[in-house]
């Protein structure tokens, strides 16, 4: 369901207020191997779960899209040289987290136009029984991000892996105790301070979404500093 992001939505103080963050169960980091972590956008992988791979220390990326539509009307970058810009900056922030040798899957899906189908089998054929599958949650209220959700879950329940999602949006446009979000299934990654910091530096490796491009409106920053506090808390979130 595509859901509103506007104003500041919820804030990171609201959402360390809340009880429940601090009561849910840890995610065992008992996967049997490298997991396979699939962003929608470059960045997306990052904010959600840089923490868990500066811990875990190897990871494989798919890559679905090049978020070359993330400044749609830019007066400074074409849709092509974005996609480039971001790819660097992907790569940058892969090696700040330690990961600079990860095998990365580029799929080239549009970004706006993923094919859910293609997709599924795509990633279905880079997993395996019991594989960790890290994923945006289907729920997330972004179209790209759900429509790489539910492709994830389809190649997971294929193949036997392991889905774990991470939510991005949805700490924007949720609160505590919303009902439409499965708090239930929500797990703990703690991060101590040099996981912590390896996620700020790669957080800082995208330029391009977290400052303006340029001084109009449309070259404005996608990831504004009310939505980078939260995920500058010292913890992540898993449904499982």
């Amino acid at each position: 369901m595509v859901r509103p992001i506007a104003g500041e939505g919820t804030t990171e103080c609201e959402w360390l207020a809340w009880d429940a963050v601090w009561s849910w169960p840890a995610l065992p980091l008992d996967l049997p191997g490298s997991p396979l972590v699939v962003a929608p956008h470059p960045d997306d992988e990052i904010l959600g779960v840089a923490g868990l791979l500066s811990l875990l220390g190897s990871a494989d990326l798919a890559a679905v899209t090049d978020g070359e539509a993330s400044h749609p009307g830019s007066t400074v970058h074409s849709r092509g040289e974005l996609a480039a810009i971001r790819r660097t900056e992907t790569a940058d922030a892969l090696r700040v987290l330690g990961l600079g040798g990860s095998r990365v899957h580029r799929l080239g899906h549009p970004d706006g136009g993923i094919d859910e189908d293609t997709l599924a089998e795509e990633l279905a054929g880079l997993l395996g029984p019991d594989r960790w599958c890290l994923v945006t949650w289907r729920g997330d209220g972004h179209p790209d991000h759900e429509a790489t959700g539910r492709a994830a879950a389809r190649a997971c329940a294929e193949t036997g892996a392991r889905l774990l999602e991470y939510p991005i949006w949805a700490w924007h446009w949720s609160y505590p105790n919303d009902p439409d979000v499965p708090w239930h299934r929500a797990r703990r990654i703690d991060l101590p301070p040099a996981a912590r910091a390896a996620k700020s530096a790669a957080i800082a490796a995208f330029p391009s979404q977290i400052a303006p491009l340029g001084p109009a409106p449309e070259d404005a920053a996608i990831l504004p500093p009310h939505v980078l506090a939260r995920f500058a808390r010292p913890f992540e979130v898993i449904f499982e």
